[in-house]
């Protein structure tokens, strides 16, 4: 690598003002960002992307489901490109940073590899993936999911919303269902910068999490039927109380995951009671699960103690309890070489850095079923995330683009 390749660093002045103009977009009162996938808040910051990978002269496609590539070419087009990213959309009540690093991060590189002037050997792809977040459509990193094979194009495109929108119909009311489809920008290898959204880099000190794994994902749907009667002529020991069943069941999962502590998590995220009523026993509750491990092993036990304990508090409270699992997603364990590259390029530069799990999963989860990925990890304020509260520092934002830019340089070899 020449010298002048080996010192670059990108614009930190440049990448935080695109972080805060592209903010705008979907802003909150509170300072966050609301911006759901396939929204016209959605809309305005994918044109304003487009635009900006435009005038860095990459030519830009759109898949059916809404994905966007960048292409930057390399002097050898028939090798397969490196590809960079994240997503554009945000939770309800998200931040500045969850996924939007990422893809600004990728197009801060592109713009200083085009300030310096230096070619790459292979072609650079950056990448928005369509609704990462899952918050609006289910499931989360569906684009990145059939991109890989595990879902059709048709499947997601018939997926429905609470308003009973289907992504395809979504798509065309914002003008991003493209013309290409899904699969055709094929790419060599991924590697996607993030904020952490957990504490431990804050807190050790660290500036770069060099991630190695990603917890793989059990998702439920359940449903308890009891049975609705007068809250004050009801005796205690003869309610069959939904609601009371459903306290026991969160208890329990909490517990369940706390046994295989610290190498679990599960969480009760929602909770909807049918027609209720102060002075009514509840008798019917829909609620749903998440649990997340990165060992296989400890996944296969959740389940197996989950539905255990639910078994037994349903018969106890004369109560019957569905538990439906809708999705299984495997542990991930990165690419140990593009894992190397993420690691050399943060000693280079004289980062701190640690091996870090991510709790979270993300697109590049997906894409490394199929190709090599990895991914970088940046700090954010008290490991707080989905929120409005969401904060990273301008350093730390830039010390990441720097690692993703010279692992992509590693990979792709500059041209001599």
């Amino acid at each position: 690598m020449s010298r002048a390749a080996t010192n670059l660093q990108i614009d930190s002045a440049r990448l935080w003002g695109s972080i805060h103009e592209t903010a705008q977009f979907g802003a909150t009162a509170k300072g966050g960002v609301r911006r759901l996938t396939l929204s016209a808040e959605d809309k305005q910051v994918r044109d304003w992307f487009r635009k900006a990978c435009e005038d860095a002269g990459l030519e830009v496609h759109v898949d059916a489901l809404g994905s966007m590539f960048g292409l930057r070419k390399g002097r050898d087009m028939s090798k397969p490109p490196v590809g960079i990213g994240s997503h554009l959309d945000t939770q309800p009540t998200g931040g500045k940073y969850d996924g939007i690093l990422g893809t600004l991060g990728a197009l801060e590189v592109i713009r200083t590899l085009n300030d310096a002037g230096i070619e790459t050997e292979a072609p650079i792809c950056v990448v928005n993936w369509t609704n990462e977040e899952g918050s609006r459509f289910a499931p989360a990193m569906m684009a990145s999911a059939a991109y890989v094979g595990d879902f059709t194009t048709d499947d997601i495109l018939s997926r429905k919303d609470v308003e009973g929108v289907t992504v395809g119909q979504a798509l065309d009311g914002i003008g991003y269902r493209g013309d290409k489809p899904v699969g055709f920008q094929k790419l060599g290898c991924f590697v996607e910068l993030h904020i952490e959204q957990g504490p431990i880099l804050e807190a050790e000190g660290k500036t770069i999490g060099v991630v190695d794994s990603g917890q793989g994902v059990l998702w439920y749907d359940g449903k308890i039927t009891g049975f609705e009667s007068h809250a004050g002529s009801t005796p205690m020991p003869l309610r069959r109380d939904a609601l009371a069943t459903l306290s026991e069941i969160v208890l329990a999962m909490e517990a369940t995951a706390k046994k295989r502590g610290p190498k679990a998590v599960g969480t009760i995220g929602e909770a909807i009671i049918a027609n209720p009523s102060r002075n009514v026993i509840p008798g019917e509750i829909a609620f749903t699960v998440d649990c997340r491990s990165a060992d296989a092993t400890i996944m296969d036990a959740l389940d197996r103690d989950l539905r255990a304990a639910i078994a037994e508090i349903a018969a106890r409270r004369k109560v019957e309890v569905k538990l439906d699992l809708v999705w299984r997603k495997p542990p991930t364990h990165f690419d140990p070489k593009l894992i190397a590259a993420v690691e050399n390029a943060a000693r280079t530069l004289g980062y701190s850095s640690r091996h870090i799990t991510s709790g979270a999963g993300h697109d590049a989860c997906n894409l490394n079923t199929v190709i090599p990925a990895a991914m970088v990890f940046v700090p954010c304020k008290d490991g707080i995330s989905h929120n409005e509260l969401e904060d990273a520092t301008q350093p730390d934002c830039a010390a990441g683009t720097n690692v993703l830019m010279h692992t992509v340089l590693a990979i792709a070899g500059v041209a001599s």
